[in-house]
């Protein structure tokens, strides 16, 4: 069961069903809904980072895989998941306390392999709510805040990914200014929050939490400009840049 729990040994379809009977679990949705999600003896591609990058980093990849869609909202930084290397990069570079280049590179190639989910054969829906703040905090440099706005515009336009932009003229908005990123289960039941702090990713799946940042998120939509609107603000800012 250890070797379960930290990910090092896979559980097999059969045997959640065994563990529900012996746990008296009856919820029919979720038992099948945890079974569809083993993979046998099958790794996944973040298992090559286990030694190399922290547990949280791993769940991360995992909970994207498995997510059904996925909503982000962020204030300063572009949503990893939208982020192209060259601002990654940026952004590693100047963590605390620092990386060596190796891990920088490491940490890349990681957050560069979760984007996968937006372009297999059944795209994960991704809907991102970015404020304006973030498409000017510049990091990297003119040439990779344009770089990055331009892929921002490209990704805008791919049918699984809807891109609302909170202009600074919004005002008040409904949070903290701390990433949020809201992960579809297969059932609700399995939905999880994961907060990007400066000590790693909090996750969080009490019921009652869910719903308040269930709440936080679909009103920072409502703060948004439309998709169109926020192309053309990109467009803007991008001309600035």
């Amino acid at each position: 069961m250890s070797m379960i729990e930290a990910g090092r040994y896979a559980v097999s379809a059969d045997r959640v069903r065994g563990m529900a009977r012996a746990y008296s679990c009856t919820d029919q949705e979720l038992i099948e809904a945890l079974a569809g999600m083993t993979g046998g003896r099958t790794r996944g591609w973040w298992e090559e980072y286990r030694d190399i990058l922290p547990p949280g980093a791993l769940n991360l990849a995992e909970l994207e895989h498995h997510a059904t869609a996925v909503r982000v909202a962020s204030v300063v930084h572009v949503p990893g998941l939208l982020q192209t290397t060259d601002h990654a990069r940026a952004i590693m570079t100047d963590a605390v306390p620092p990386f060596a280049p190796h891990e920088v590179e490491h940490r890349v190639s990681h957050r560069i392999k979760r984007q996968g989910i937006l372009y297999k054969d059944t795209p994960t829906p991704l809907t991102a709510v970015v404020h304006e703040a973030a498409l000017r905090m510049g990091f990297g440099g003119a040439a990779v805040a344009r770089a990055q706005l331009g892929h921002l515009i490209e990704m805008s336009e791919r049918e699984n990914i809807t891109l609302l932009v909170i202009p600074f003229r919004a005002g008040n908005f409904p949070s903290s200014g701390q990433p949020i990123v809201y992960y579809r289960g297969p059932v609700p039941q399995l939905d999880t929050v994961q907060l990007d702090t400066d000590h790693g990713s909090e996750f969080i799946d009490a019921q009652a939490r869910l719903v308040k940042y269930r709440t936080i998120m679909d009103r920072m939509e409502r703060c948004a400009l439309t998709p169109a609107e926020s192309r053309d603000l990109m467009h803007h800012i991008a001309q600035e840049t």
